[in-house]
This record gives structure tokens, C-alpha cells and sequence, in this order.
């Protein structure tokens, strides 16, 4: 094949196909032998054995052992030195087996999957901190949100200047000793942000008898409840895109959260209102919309095409994470979780203030 290429006319592409060899044999094939033997041959270049000790020697000595190949490299040959490469260097440390993370780093972190469920409110609460901008520049406040997992609905709200440790531990606790809850009942879910992971928080909920779940790093989803929350408040038409001060915020929180909790059509919930499913009303509702179905059936069959329409009721359960349905579904509360809730009043509002 080398004959035929170096000597005739034709493409070397054609020829190599001819020959059925590849387009980069017949490159190889035209370059001189010692170019080929003579640069690719890696023995060539390797260090003898005496040259290999004196590097190891040197990078051992008490003046580099604490020093990278680079800042040794330099180092020697800023003082006229030159012994190999610093890729050399770091092979030789390598074969000999020196080669590894010096500094104190942590290492990577397994996180389970926060797998939750509630079937009936005050079994898992979840909730977050959100911020919200003040008129002027570079000042917020931070609002508080504590919500129940099965009806959405708003358990307790606090709007604080700062976000730390010691106003969550306030929040949380103020919700929990509100609302008559069993110990060892409830599940709080929450991200990890520095006032959720805290000691003294999680020895709080430790100590009311409160199960603790977090969301995994960098897992928005694990928390979509309280996420999608926020979402709402900030995407209704009057929210303001800044607040004059913490009074005004207070005062337009408090009117959002007695229309969300009180007036809202969820769509999670089938059109139920948070609070009908929180207090169990919502059975009660249900079956008014379904008496005024059935009285429109009765009037104006040919309206519904499908046949008799059906009141929804509310989900039977809610599930942070659900297993697929091929898998056997686990018990309500998986993990470590936390929770806070509200009592049984019909129409009062829970506000926890700063």
C-alpha cells in the first residue's frame, strides 16, 4: 500500500479504500520511519529508574513535601534546576501512590428522597421562608409561610425583618402549641436553608415531639408545595412589586392569606376551599354541588354529553414524592420530617408576628 500511494496519481482516499484500509493508515504510512518510531514511542521518553528516585527524592525532601508539583517545578527552576515536567511529577507521585486530596474536604453527601403523606389534615405540614422587597433599594423582609400538606390551607404566617435560627424556632413553636397536635402525629417538612438545619431548631422539634424531613440539595421539588405557594401570592393582581414597610406588608398578607384560606377555589383541591378541607367541611360541599348537578340533569339532560356529571371530592391523599404505582405505597410520614399546625377555630386566622 505504501508503494501505491507514494508512487501513482491516485487519491490516497481512493487507494486506501481500494486497499480497504483507513484514511489514517495511508497518512501514517507517508511519514518517514524515524518520525514515526522515533516521536511515538513513549519508552523512549520514560525516565530511567535513577532519575525517577532523585525526583521522588526531592519531592519527599522537608522542603517540597508540603508543596504541589507546580510550586516544586517553578521553584527548582527558577534556581537554574530543571529535573522533568510538572505531568511528570505528578505520575511519579501517582505511581507511588501520593497522590491524593491534601486539604480537609468533606465528601460527597448521600441525601434519601423526602417521601411524604397525608390522608387527613395535621399530618404533614410544610413550609418556607420567602422574600419580599421593600421600596428602598437593597432592603426586604422575610416572610414566613407554614402550610398544611393535605389542604393547603395557611396554618401560620410571620413577616420578620431578618431570617435566622431564633424567629424560626419562634414561629414553629407558636404554631405547635396553637393547634392541639399529638405527639409523635406530625411531619414538617422544609428545605435546608441555615434557620431549618439549625441545632437549637432541630432540638426544638425534637423536644415537641415533631418529626423532621428535608429536602434533598439543590431539589426545588422536594418542597413544591411551599414553592407553588409563593408562586400564587406573588402572581396576584394587587401584589405589590415592592412594599413601602413591614405595616403595609403585614396588612396586604393578612387579607391575602383570609381570602386564600378562606375564599380560594384550589385547584388541588378540586375547587374546594383550604379551610372547608381543613376543618372537614368539604364532604359537606361536595355534596351541595352534587344535589345542584344532578337537580341541572334532571332539567337539561341533552347538556351533558357524558351523562349524569359527578362531584369531586378532595384528594384521598397527598404525597410529597409519591412511589410509582408499581411500588407498595409506604406509610404517610417517611424520613425524618417536621410539622406545625393551627387549631380548629372556623373563621379565626392564625398570625404569628415578629
Amino acid at each position: 500500500m505504501h508503494a501505491l500511494i507514494v508512487g501513482s496519481d491516485l487519491p490516497r482516499s481512493r487507494a486506501c479504500a481500494a486497499l480497504g484500509a483507513a484514511r489514517a493508515t495511508g497518512d501514517r504510512q507517508q511519514q518517514p520511519s524515524a518520525a514515526r518510531v522515533g516521536v511515538r514511542n513513549a519508552l523512549l521518553r520514560r525516565l530511567p529508574e535513577d532519575q525517577r528516585a532523585a525526583i521522588l527524592e526531592v519531592l519527599h525532601s522537608p522542603r517540597f513535601c508540603d508543596q504541589t508539583p507546580s510550586h516544586t517545578y517553578h521553584t527548582l527552576l527558577g534556581e537554574g534546576t530543571f529535573m522533568c515536567s510538572i505531568r511528570s511529577m505528578q505520575r511519579l507521585l501517582k505511581d507511588a501512590g501520593e497522590a491524593r486530596e491534601r486539604r480537609p474536604i468533606r465528601p460527597p453527601q448521600a441525601h434519601a428522597v423526602p417521601r411524604l403523606e397525608a390522608t387527613a389534615p395535621n399530618q404533614v405540614w410544610t413550609w418556607d421562608i420567602t422574600k419580599l422587597s421593600l421600596v428602598e433599594r437593597g432592603e426586604r423582609l422575610y416572610l414566613y409561610v407554614l402550610i398544611d400538606l393535605f389542604s393547603r390551607y395557611v396554618v401560620g404566617w410571620m413577616i420578620a425583618g431578618t431570617e435566622n435560627s431564633a424567629l424560626a424556632c419562634r414561629f414553629v413553636g407558636t404554631c405547635a402549641a396553637i393547634h392541639p397536635i399529638a405527639a409523635g402525629s406530625l411531619t414538617l417538612h422544609q428545605d435546608r436553608g441555615s434557620a431549618m438545619t439549625s441545632r437549637n431548631f432541630i432540638d426544638l422539634l425534637a423536644e415537641l415531639k415533631i418529626d423532621a424531613s428535608h429536602s434533598r440539595p439543590r431539589a426545588s421539588n422536594d418542597n413544591a408545595f411551599s414553592e407553588a405557594h409563593f408562586k400564587t401570592l406573588k402572581t396576584q393582581p394587587d401584589y405589590p412589586a415592592r412594599f413601602t414597610d413591614e405595616a403595609h406588608a403585614r396588612a396586604w398578607c393578612g387579607e391575602f392569606f383570609d381570602w386564600y384560606n378562606d375564599e380560594h377555589q384550589h385547584g388541588g383541591l378540586n375547587g374546594h376551599i383550604p379551610a372547608d378541607v381543613f376543618y372537614v367541611r368539604a364532604a359537606a360541599i361536595t355534596a351541595i354541588k352534587q344535589a345542584a348537578l344532578d337537580d341541572a340533569y334532571r332539567r337539561h339532560s341533552e347538556r351533558f354529553v357524558n351523562g349524569s356529571p359527578c362531584a369531586k371530592a378532595q384528594s384521598e391523599r397527598v404525597s410529597i414524592n409519591p412511589l410509582p404505582a408499581s411500588v407498595v405505597t409506604l406509610p404517610h410520614a417517611l424520613g425524618s420530617n417536621e410539622i406545625a399546625s393551627r387549631p380548629h377555630q372556623t373563621d379565626e386566622k392564625m398570625t404569628v408576628n415578629s
